[in-house]
């Protein structure tokens, strides 16, 4: 039996906190290897171990693990990087440490590097999709779990000030935890954070999207430990977790561009090059090669440099991260930030290596933009001429989003008003699933919903009602059901503190003692049809059946072979008779109906009469 000395030898010196050069006993173990870790029984048997360090180049890296091959060592123009390819030998290799040595002939040094097994525990990457009912927070602003982190020494933005919506305000990733049972209580299944990613920047970097290291949450949100815990414990209060993902641009300091490992790592231009913030000339047949590449290549803003995932290197560095946050933390969806502004050819890519390995992972991608056909045409299996199959199984709807703000704030006319709604599910034709799509009266970027309908509570509950009972998958921005408002101009003014998330605040909002009277009307409302929507299948993944909106009314109905419900929407300050005659072929074989939201049971009559600004949600019973 042939002893392996060196393999010995380190072992040793690994529990020892000692390491050896060949000739020299100096080192700084300031090197670094992306990803961290990685694992034995994957399907895809490639790794790119991405190493930085001073003059890195000048070294060859060789190791003698069984089922760990390293195939070929790539140089790149910055000397101190290497890109280190690997095949994983799938029936030889062993979790354990793989000793990686670092040569350059005048030292050598050993590096550990962990293989893994997969956690396969049940309740763990279970995917989100049209079941689901999803909370979105932006953590800086939601809850203050651990006060000794709102300031980190030596981080580039030392602000703290809760009274300037530019400064971080010291919500955490632990405040967030605190308060999983009132997310659940209100019957969201699924928590969507904004990115917790490190944000090492100057100024503003409470938003998230701005990474500065791909592989560490930010200091002030908790550690990496912290959000494992969270993911854990949000499952086992039967809360599913969306991580926010950005893949088109990061921060000025990230530790990559201070230091490019080459020049097309970014898009650079001679002078500062904006995006025109124009999808459409993507999908344009008649767009010019100018318009598209500012599209795709110029920058968001000055401090965030575009990525370029042409580059090989990059998009397997990327894609890598993505595979490395779902098994290291067991999350079951993805929000792609900015999602038609990366490489779409990169993009698709990254989701066949996600669905490969996780076939029920959930993910949408945010597009705001004003036209269904350019929403649609991002997806999968889109049902578009001359359009790529992304994978991508939805998108952020902005166009359902655009429909209902109008509806509740205009008119009915042909196309206007309640209309809207119609004309805009009508091209759902042009998706083959728009049930994957995210819906949503509000979010972070944009107004608040009850700012929008002018506080008007019984608006309000159209749209809430709305939310929860049309296809798709509705999400919810955190403060909504309490009516938080406020106009987005700019942004900061929708990014308020959520009351009583902080030690001192004058009220509590998470408690019913510190909301008002109109607050728990608000809460209770969205409580009561979240939850019904929860426990009843037919609000999740029933059929839809529209009728064409009439004399201010919207009429619409989900069913299954359980269960049918009709809503009825009517905007106007006049009452209204809805003639049921017009629904025999939704009605026919009930007598009556239970009201949703008020649990009274009453029998189908001929007519229904609806007061000014009414909804209605009705249980039919045979």
């Amino acid at each position: 039996m042939r002893i392996n000395l060196r393999l010995i030898i380190f072992v040793v010196l690994l529990f020892s906190g000692v390491y050896v050069s060949a000739q020299k006993t100096t080192f700084t173990d300031s090197r670094r290897i992306d990803p961290p870790n990685w694992w034995v029984d994957m399907k895809n048997n490639t790794l790119q171990l991405c190493v930085y360090g001073k003059n890195i180049s000048q070294y060859n890296i060789t190791t003698e693990y069984p089922g760990f091959n390293i195939t070929k060592i790539n140089k790149v123009e910055n000397p101190n990087y290497l890109f280190i390819d690997v095949v994983i030998d799938q029936s030889v290799i062993k979790p354990g440490i793989v000793p990686l040595e670092f040569n350059n002939g005048d030292k050598s040094y050993i590096r550990p590097y962990t293989m893994q097994s997969r956690d396969k525990s049940p309740g763990r990457i279970q995917g989100y999709d049209s079941r689901d009912f999803v909370y979105l927070i932006m953590p800086d602003r939601f809850a203050n779990g651990i006060a000794s982190n709102d300031i980190i020494p030596k981080m580039n933005d030392q602000t703290f000030h809760r009274d300037s919506m530019f400064y971080r305000h010291g919500g955490d990733i632990r405040g967030v935890m605190d308060h999983l049972d009132y997310i659940k209580e209100l019957g969201a299944t699924a928590v969507w954070l904004t990115p917790v990613q490190e944000n090492d920047q100057p100024k503003a970097s409470y938003h998230g999207y701005a990474f500065t290291d791909h592989y560490k949450v930010d200091p002030r949100l908790g550690d990496n430990d912290i959000y494992y815990a969270y993911v854990k414990e949000a499952h086992s209060k039967g809360l599913k977790v969306v991580q926010d993902m950005v893949y088109n641009h990061v921060g000025t300091e990230h530790w990559f561009i201070r230091d490019l490992p080459m020049h097309d790592w970014i898009h650079q231009f001679d002078t500062f090059t904006q995006t025109n913030y124009r999808a459409t000339a993507l999908i344009d047949p008649y767009a010019s090669e100018f318009d598209k590449n500012k599209m795709s290549n110029g920058w968001f803003v000055k401090s965030m440099p575009d990525l370029n995932q042409k580059n090989p290197y990059l998009a397997k560095y990327l894609i890598q991260n993505s595979i490395w946050w779902i098994e290291t933390t067991g999350i079951d969806g993805f929000r792609f930030d900015t999602y038609t502004y990366s490489d779409l050819t990169f993009m698709q890519n990254l989701m066949i290596s996600i669905q490969n390995e996780y076939p029920q992972f959930g993910a949408v991608g945010e597009l705001w933009d004003h036209c269904v056909a350019i929403e649609a045409y991002f997806t999968q299996h889109p049902k578009i001429n001359g359009a790529p199959d992304s994978h991508l199984p939805g998108m952020i709807d902005f166009q359902t989003y655009n429909a209902i703000n109008e509806a509740l704030n205009k008119p009915m006319g042909w196309t206007e008003g309640l209309s809207r709604i119609y004309y805009t599910l009508v091209q759902d034709v042009l998706y083959s699933d728009p049930s994957r799509n995210l819906t949503f009266l509000d979010n972070h970027d944009l107004s608040r919903f009850y700012s929008v309908i002018g506080e008007d509570i019984r608006k309000y509950k159209m749209g809430i009602t709305f939310l929860l009972t049309t296809r798709g998958t509705p999400s919810l921005y955190y403060g909504t059901e309490i009516l938080m408002k406020n106009f987005a101009d700019p942004d900061g003014k929708v990014r308020e503190d959520f009351p009583g998330g902080w030690k001192g605040d004058k009220a509590d909002k998470f408690t019913r003692q510190g909301r008002t009277d109109k607050e728990n009307e608000a809460f209770d409302f969205v409580k009561k049809l979240a939850n019904y929507r929860k426990d009843n299948d037919v609000l999740q993944t029933g059929k839809l059946t529209q009728f064409v909106p009439e004399n201010d009314s919207y009429v619409y109905f989900r069913s299954n072979e359980k269960k049918t419900v009709m809503i009825i929407m009517h905007y106007s300050d006049k009452p209204h008779t809805v003639h049921l005659s017009r629904f025999v072929e939704k009605l026919k074989d009930f007598a009556s109906y239970k009201d949703v939201l008020s649990d009274k049971t009453e029998p189908l009559k001929a007519d229904l009469v609806l007061n000014p600004n009414e909804v209605r949600v009705l249980e039919l019973v045979k």
